[in-house]
């Protein structure tokens, strides 16, 4: 499991566009598996989680993006998950480092 955490301002809609278009985009076999977005009071979440396919490992990978917005202000987490092959334990990481790295260029692309 890889992951990434970043705050940044501004606002949410164009920032999930915007990493959309980059994690989507950049790999034929990356598509987004399911997303929410709930509500409380000026408080939002957005979640995304999207999966691929790893030529590395030979199997999907799973990135999932949770972004929790007040007003200006969000907190960006991005998590991968799969990957490995191994029955007990991790081995072969790399298609997850490759993922979550597409995301971390989003992010801070955006905050850029």
């Amino acid at each position: 499991m890889a992951h990434y955490e970043q705050s940044l301002s501004g606002d949410v809609e164009p920032f999930i566009a915007h990493l959309d278009q980059v994690v989507l985009g950049r790999s034929v076999t990356a598509k987004q598996e399911d997303a929410a977005d709930h509500r409380i009071g000026d408080a939002r979440m957005v979640v995304r989680v999207y999966e691929r396919y790893s030529a590395m490992g030979g199997n999907r990978v799973s990135l999932s993006v949770a972004v929790l917005c007040v007003g200006a202000e969000m907190s960006v987490t991005a998590i991968t998950s799969g990957g490995s092959q191994a029955m007990f334990f991790k081995i072969n990481t790399l298609g997850e480092e490759a993922f979550l790295q597409k995301a971390v260029e989003a992010i801070q692309g955006y905050a850029a």
